[in-house]
């Protein structure tokens, strides 16, 4: 698209958004200002009907990964199905139109696909066809992936045995050094023990691959304690380069259980964060973890969902940027959302998946979270509306929910933030607990004559080379005159969802951006100059971007 094009499509936004930058502060004087999406629930019309269904051990999960299967760079769905089997579904939207989604028949066995809690895309073994793990609720499948969304178990060829625990939470990095991934593995209850389902946890595992030439995972290391995890992420919470594990936990806190951070080392066990090293003790009933970092400093920022208010937590620079000590910001930056902010049920709500994107392609952070019952607790709001929290020049969040259209009588569970048709606007799939999945296309801003686009975009995919070739671990950042945004590649966090695939920026009203990637191994590229509204490609040695055209399927 050329700049001219670009800059006309921009134009509707330039009032209010050119205003807010150069005001700066003093736009706070005059809260939200940038466009709502509206977002159109359409799974149905689009072909995905489909529940998380089950009893008490399927209370959690309900997960959905989205990663392309086929080689057309168009995100494909996994989504979990708890008591039903899990559905695979190939993406066949036409770019800029409705959403269409085709039902696919795997040819695994049902029994397989049955008692997934989540689904998390990974490319194992480098050979540049997604793989996926599925959690269960018993011993957990690793599926390698082929041509034209084609699987097959992998389990023992990867020499991962799946264990016969209530898994409900992944994360997966790089590791120095290491030809192929290291993954934890978080666990939930341990449903053989006295109590159940409120004995204790199972501890959480970690696989780390051993040398050679081929996955081998036949030494897993137990995480002990474990808290009943229902979120992990590894993030380099102190720029040092080198990611840690942290996990947002749901029980036990009547035995000594907390949110735990473990400290990653090549050449030992890994190890809790301590009091002393500055980790703070928090206990909250943990559902889930998403990162930003909000100024582009390095440090990240965490959402944490629980049962009650959402926690953000920012690094307490005053400490000392090696100590995990954080503070608070959900109430200053209005985000706590601990309670339906409509429909009248005035209960504390209950927050599952968290997950930062620039839904409005405004420059600003916004925080999508699903929410809803466990089932039917009386002590918790039964009409609990997902929030879409749209972040304002005022430095805060503004709910916008209800006005997007997001705002079901569902029961939310895991979710994905994903440009489905391709036109550079966030759409987003949301799992729900005994009710079909919510699939809404995002339209755009409202108008007096239907809707128009919002802002300018850039997509970005990596490549890494022959080991890691997705980059995860990498960091991307996007300037745009004075404003740096920065964007991590992780595998995790969430609630029992995982997404591989474009990296998503939004540009607000400029037509240019400049892009830097600090490649896994630390190592930056030099300067990326682009046009705005393009998907781009990052070939890791090349000396240019390449742009890649969507094609109607």
């Amino acid at each position: 698209m050329s700049p001219t094009r670009s800059l006309l499509r921009a134009l509707p936004l330039f009032g209010t958004l050119a205003l807010a930058a150069l005001c700066g502060p003093a736009a706070a004087e005059t809260g939200f200002t940038s466009d709502v999406p509206i977002l159109h629930e359409e799974a149905l019309e689009a072909g995905i009907d489909h529940s998380y269904t089950g009893g008490w051990e399927f209370f959690v999960g309900g997960g959905v990964a989205s990663f392309d299967c086929n080689g057309d760079r168009r995100p494909d769905l996994v989504l979990a199905g708890g008591a039903s089997p899990a559905a695979f579904y190939v993406n066949e939207s036409p770019t800029g139109g409705a959403l269409r989604f085709r039902r696919l028949d795997t040819g695994l066995d049902a029994d397989d696909l049955t008692g997934v809690l989540g689904a998390y895309p990974i490319d194992i073994d480098n050979d540049r066809h997604t793989d996926l793990v599925l959690l269960r609720l018993g011993r957990n499948l690793v599926l390698k992936g082929g041509p034209d969304c084609s699987f097959e178990k992998a389990n023992r060829s990867f020499a991962i045995d799946g264990g016969r625990a209530w898994s409900t939470a992944l994360s997966a990095t790089w590791e120095k050094d290491n030809r192929f991934p290291t993954i934890a593995i978080g666990n939930y209850v341990d449903r053989s023990a006295p109590g159940t389902p409120f004995g204790t946890c199972e501890p959480n595992q970690l696989l780390r691959p051993r040398p050679g030439e081929t996955p081998d995972y036949s030494e897993p290391l137990a995480l002990e304690p474990g808290h009943c995890a229902l979120s992990m992420l590894f993030t380099d919470w102190n720029r040092s380069g080198k990611p840690d594990l942290r996990i947002t936990n749901d029980r036990q806190y009547y035995r000594d259980g907390e949110e735990q951070l473990w400290q990653m080392a090549e050449d030992r066990p890994p190890r809790l964060y301590t009091k002393a090293q500055g980790w703070q003790r928090l206990t909250i009933w943990g559902m889930g973890i998403a990162e930003t970092d909000f100024d582009a400093d390095g440090l990240p920022e965490y959402a944490l969902t629980s049962m009650g208010d959402t926690k953000i937590q920012k690094l307490d620079e005053e400490a000392g940027e090696d100590r995990p000590t954080y503070r608070d910001i959900a109430f200053e930056r209005g985000a706590t959302a601990h309670r339906p902010y409509t429909g009248g049920d005035h209960k504390p709500s209950t927050g599952w998946h968290s997950q930062f994107a620039d839904i409005n392609n405004d420059t600003l952070t916004d925080l999508f979270i699903a929410k809803g019952n466990v089932q039917a607790m009386p002590d918790f709001a039964s009409f609990d509306p997902d929030n879409l929290l749209m972040g304002g020049f005022d430095q805060a969040f503004h709910e916008r929910g209800e006005e997007a259209g997001v705002a079901l009588p569902t029961r939310g569970r895991g979710a994905v933030i994903e440009d489905f048709n391709m036109d550079g606007m966030l759409d987003l799939l949301v799992v729900n607990r005994e009710h079909p999945a919510s699939l809404f296309r995002n339209l755009g801003a409202a108008t007096d004559w239907g809707h128009r686009p919002m802002g300018n975009w850039v997509k970005i995919e990596l490549d890494n080379g022959k080991i890691n070739p997705a980059a995860v671990g990498a960091l991307v950042s996007v300037r745009t005159g004075t404003r740096t945004q920065t964007r991590r590649l992780q595998i995790g966090g969430g609630h029992g969802s995982g997404h591989a695939g474009f990296v998503h920026v939004g540009l607000g009203v400029s037509e240019r951006a400049t892009i830097r990637v600090q490649w896994p191994d630390g190592e930056w590229s030099h300067p990326y100059r682009v046009f705005a509204n393009q998907h781009v490609r990052i070939i890791r040695g090349e000396a240019n971007a390449r742009y890649w055209y969507p094609a109607t399927p």
